[in-house]
């Protein structure tokens, strides 16, 4: 097909590539021109922007000036504990590459281009636009680039200081590659990643073109400017070349320390404060007095747009809004937003300022994966669309922190092939199909430390079998319950189902059971370590059929660190907690209902607990089971029910024996773990009893 092109001269830069640096760190692709404001437009086609843009087989970039070709090799699918280089690059980097791009641009048109940090991504991975707010330069996901190319083909808009295309063409620019992207694949979702102003513009794409599966992630859009003119701030923003109040210079200062070691880098922070401080100087350079004028326009024109068309929007919708946003009431619009939108949801963030992407504490790929909006084709698939988790989302978890693994003081040992207990992990399989199958003790906060301890000895991913409820947070229980799902859905939990536990083996998965489920992790009084297994065999069918390796383990030390003061029982008897109940269970999956006996009765309920001075948790993986070429017994009922009864009582032995040989602990307290460790050093070498 031949191409129709009419450029200008001097609208169009002079190469279609840019070296934006010397060094290969800030090396960016080929450039895609397009403009729809001139009469010297380029005509974007199917074939330029597969040929001119980031194509799917191959694409350029300058190493200090020379040409190279990229081959199209797809990585391999991503292996857990990635690198997602967060915090290798911060608004130093933004600076220099925004500063670079205005040398650049030789009063060009807008353009997309692709940054070569993000590299080449998964096979398959959806095509992310990123709008930039009103810097317009294109580098303002600088944090996240890394990251977010490994899943995602990313396209960068950036829109060039002297340039004035109206609100309409800038729709048009970012509508055109959207239509020939859904053309070239119609079954993959379209993301368009609005920061500020660039959220307007992806809101009034998506209200134009609601039959293309689009997914929006805004970051604080400037929905609100409408309501924000008589704000004091606007008028600063006015009078002043860029006011240093839209952001907060401490939070951007902080990406590359790690949430983990704050308390041991805080000359870190001053120092990174005294460097990034002149950074913000090139501001002025960036948004010109009448650039500034002229864009303030642009995002009120934009606002009144998208406005006006939300009732038209199909698309989901992800807005992340700040709490300490000095230019827009972010948490007020977002709420705004969510009511207004069909599929809208929101993530707050109450310590980051208006430019949330360049500010630390904002993961912005780990918010996408936990919303569950990181999807490869129309729908979204718990197998399909898993991401594991990164070494950046490891390590700045909640569960990771010094003090928690202190507190809980984890111990794990496994069972040889020989029958020998060793202290680690060595005993599981390298290998799966895998099914790990034990008991739950109070709130089952015991499935973190065991998913965990596979994550940091042997770089596996368990795949914990979780309550569907867990997927299903009512808006009132939100609050609360976030930070804990979150947690589960980052370390790869599945909703447990005969259907999920297949299609986990048959991918040589390892997944993680708690046949007592609910039952067994609400238990009442006196039933600690009590199994509340079903009658039937629910699993050992499936293991022997796909061939799967199962080990039995058992977990104790609830009671090293909580004592239960009101249990089910307790609460039925007083007619508030009654009430209260019977409201929270109202319309809830019981996923044993119809079984009989005790297994059934698991009405979800918050058991109330005193804390006491921490012990510790302890695990034990009894002796791998073979079934593989066990299939030709999946009609022998005997030896099904054998197999079944012999992995309850295994996992009733190795609890037994650990509440046996605790006892010989001498680091069972919290004050003696803590005395090695100033002594000793590692969390992760904290002696135990010996096997």
């Amino acid at each position: 097909m031949t191409l129709n092109l009419h450029m200008s001269n001097s609208n169009v830069p002079s190469s279609p590539f840019f070296t934006l640096n010397k060094n290969h760190r800030l090396q960016y692709s080929r450039v895609l021109v397009t403009s729809v404001a001139s009469e010297h437009a380029v005509r974007v086609t199917p074939e330029l922007f597969r040929t001119n843009g980031v194509d799917r087989k191959s694409y350029a970039i300058y190493n200090d000036g020379r040409k190279t070709s990229v081959q199209n090799v797809d990585p391999e699918e991503l292996k857990p504990l990635w690198d997602d280089g967060y915090g290798t690059q911060t608004i130093k980097d933004y600076a220099e590459i925004a500063m670079d791009l205005i040398k650049s641009d030789h009063g060009g048109p807008p353009r997309w281009f692709c940054p070569v940090a993000c590299g080449k991504p998964i096979k398959n991975s959806p095509v992310l636009l990123y709008l930039p707010g009103m810097d317009g330069t294109g580098a303002g996901l600088v944090v996240h680039e890394k990251a977010l190319g490994k899943v995602f083909q990313v396209q960068c808009l950036h829109i060039p200081a002297s340039d004035r295309t109206p609100l309409k063409g800038l729709i048009q620019i970012v509508e055109e590659i959207v239509r020939i992207e859904h053309t070239t694949s119609p079954d993959k979702p379209i993301y368009l990643l609005g920061d500020s102003f660039g959220g307007n513009l992806a809101l009034a794409v998506a209200a134009r073109n609601p039959t293309i599966d689009l997914i929006l992630i805004l970051a604080n859009p400037a929905t609100s400017y409408e309501t924000t003119l008589e704000r004091p701030l606007m008028s600063l923003l006015r009078d002043l070349p860029m006011s240093p109040l839209l952001s907060d210079f401490v939070n951007m200062s902080m990406v590359e320390i790690s949430d983990a070691n704050y308390s041991s880098s805080l000359w870190h922070l001053f120092g990174n404060l005294a460097e990034d401080l002149p950074v913000h100087s090139v501001a002025a350079r960036i948004l010109p007095k009448d650039t500034l004028t002229w864009k303030l326009k642009l995002v009120e024109s934009a606002a009144a747009y998208a406005n006006s068309r939300l009732h038209a929007i199909t698309a989901e919708v992800l807005v992340l809004a700040s709490g300490k946003d000095n230019f827009m009431p972010c948490n007020n619009e977002a709420q705004r937003l969510s009511r207004l939108l069909k599929h809208c949801n929101v993530r707050m963030f109450q310590g980051n300022g208006h430019t949330i992407l360049l500010e630390s504490g904002v993961n912005l790929l780990s918010t996408i994966k936990t919303t569950q909006m990181y999807r490869h084709s129309s729908k979204y698939d718990v197998f399909k669309d898993f991401l594991p988790i990164s070494m950046t989302e490891f390590k700045t978890s909640p569960l990771e922190n010094w003090w928690y693994r202190l507190c809980i003081g984890t111990a794990v040992f496994s069972t040889m092939e020989d029958g020998k207990i060793v202290r680690g992990l060595a005993g599981i399989p390298d290998k799966g199909p895998v099914l790990v199958v034990g008991n739950h003790m109070l709130w089952g906060f015991d499935a973190f430390s065991v998913v965990l301890e596979f994550l940091r000895e042997k770089k596996i991913t368990l795949h914990g079998l979780a309550h569907p409820e867990i997927y299903q947070i009512r808006v009132e229980d939100e609050f609360i319950m976030i930070p804990y799902t979150d947690a589960v859905k980052i370390l790869g939990a599945i909703p447990v189902s005969p259907r999920n536990l297949f299609r986990l083996l048959s991918r040589n998965s390892y997944a993680l059971l708690y046949p007592g489920g609910a039952r067994e992790s609400l238990h009442r009084k006196g039933e600690a370590y009590k199994l509340f297994w079903p009658d039937k065999e629910e699993f050992v069918r499936m293991a022997v059929k796909l061939g799967a390796t199962i080990i039995p383990f058992g977990a104790v030390g609830e009671d090293d660190l909580s004592e239960l003061i009101i249990d089910y029982n307790d609460m039925k008897k007083i007619p508030f907690f009654d009430q209260k109940v019977n409201e929270y269970n109202q319309g809830r999956t019981n996923l044993r209902e119809g079984m009989g006996g005790e297994i059934a009765q698991q009405p979800l309920h918050i058991p109330i607990f005193l804390p006491k001075l921490p012990g510790r948790y302890y695990f034990l993986f009894g002796k791998p089971i073979q079934t593989k070429g066990k299939e030709h017994m999946l009609d022998d009922k005997n030896y099904l029910r054998e197999l079944y009864m012999q992995i309850k009582c295994d996992v009733e032995k190795n609890i037994d024996y650990l509440l046996t040989k605790r006892e010989d602990d001498p680091y069972r307290g919290i004050v003696e773990r803590f005395m090695w460790l100033m002594n000793c050093g590692s969390l992760d070498q904290i002696p135990s009893f010996e096997p």
